[in-house]
């Protein structure tokens, strides 16, 4: 029998079915991807693969009496015109984005960061100047959570693409996963949500202002102040990897009982632990945890700051769940409870301040 692949027709009519990827949505695609890949998607070693924050494969052990050590592997593209703008992106601002979203996809396992590759698609008006710019800000968040990169490639591309694969270790048991949260488990975050979303905010109606400015149609929209909004913007820009919070768990001896990084906004994220873990949550409200910057975005473009916080997404804080005793061994400025995970058939709500209970959508980023 040939080993050759099957380049036959994909129906029966010659004709190959269009299916638009919106139809099923991102994370639909990547379930039949998962389907089609059958068993290339498993191996002997692997412990976790397609579905969560990251990859997880044992190497080996430490000793005869030592644990066994574990890869954690997260790829993150990041492409021109879909992730980011470089009329008000700066490229070395650009180059640390890339490299602590993917570590807080580690950190999301409670793991390490130690190895990266980085894959550069060049468009011709990017400059030899502008390609330094973007590694010097590689480099720098490289030095803050200590990776070194070896290796990658560059080539030709219609925009700019960054394109990173972040290699980190821990033990088998200290990886934890998006399930495993318990009924009774506190839900947690590791700092405020939605400022990321805000600044993104204030960065785009800055760019309308100088839009409006240039064509010179009438009035210009009022340009937004930067040093106003400061903190929004650098979130957004120069996001920071929770490995604080991981180190902060390990010296305390905490293990959350699940884990992941609030990329797409707090409802994605909640639904996501909900469903690894058949479980339900209960989000208040009223625990929100808001930056006054934050608040002050919502308010200034007529929008709620619970929006932000919700639906935003790119603040890339660690959402957590923990048993309420073990929550007593963190330092209380290190987290903030936001709700509590209940039995699977109470659902995904959000309690209101008034105390009724509304079903919580998933939503937040989506690519299709």
């Amino acid at each position: 029998m040939s080993d050759a692949p099957d380049l036959s027709p994909d129906d029966a009519s010659g004709a190959a079915p269009f299916t638009p990827v919106s139809e099923v949505g991102e994370f639909g695609l990547i379930d039949r991807m998962h389907a089609v890949l059958g068993d290339a998607a498993s191996a002997r070693d692997l412990i976790a693969g397609i579905g969560d924050d990251a990859a997880v494969y044992r190497v080996g052990s430490a000793g005869s009496e030592g644990p066994r050590r574990v890869h954690v592997v997260t790829t993150d593209a990041m492409v021109e015109g879909v992730h980011f703008d470089r009329t008000y992106v700066p490229l070395r601002a650009l180059g640390w984005k890339a490299i602590a979203t993917n570590v807080s996809d580690v950190a999301a396992m409670n793991a390490r960061p130690r190895f990266a590759t980085v894959a550069l698609g060049l468009p011709n008006n990017l400059s030899v100047e502008g390609a330094e710019a973007l590694y010097t800000g590689i480099g720098q968040a490289c030095e803050r959570y200590g990776l070194a990169i070896v290796g990658g490639d560059v080539t030709a591309s219609a925009r700019l693409t960054i394109t990173v694969t972040v290699i980190g270790e821990a033990d088998e048991e200290a990886v934890v996963y998006r399930r495993g949260a318990q009924p009774g488990d506190l839900l947690c975050v590791t700092g405020d949500l939605g400022s990321a979303a805000a600044g993104l905010q204030v960065l785009l109606q800055g760019k309308e202002a100088m839009k409006e400015s240039t064509e010179g149609d009438g009035a210009a929209a009022s340009q937004p102040d930067l040093v106003e909004f400061a903190y929004v913007v650098e979130r957004q820009l120069m996001p920071q990897a929770r490995m604080d919070r991981v180190e902060a768990w390990a010296e305390a001896g905490v293990r959350p009982t699940s884990l992941i990084d609030v990329s797409d906004g707090l409802a994605s994220e909640v639904h996501h632990l909900s469903q690894a873990g058949t479980v339900g949550a209960v989000i208040d409200g009223g625990l929100l945890p808001v930056h006054v910057q934050t608040a002050l975005t919502a308010q200034r473009y007529d929008q709620r700051p619970e929006a932000f916080v919700l639906y935003g997404g790119e603040d890339y804080e660690l959402l957590f769940t923990i048993p309420q005793e073990e929550a007593s061994k963190l330092t209380a400025d290190t987290y903030a409870v936001v709700g509590q995970v209940v039995e699977p058939d109470e659902g995904v709500v959000l309690r209101l301040p008034d105390g009724n209970r509304v079903p919580l959508r998933a939503g937040g980023y989506k690519h299709y």
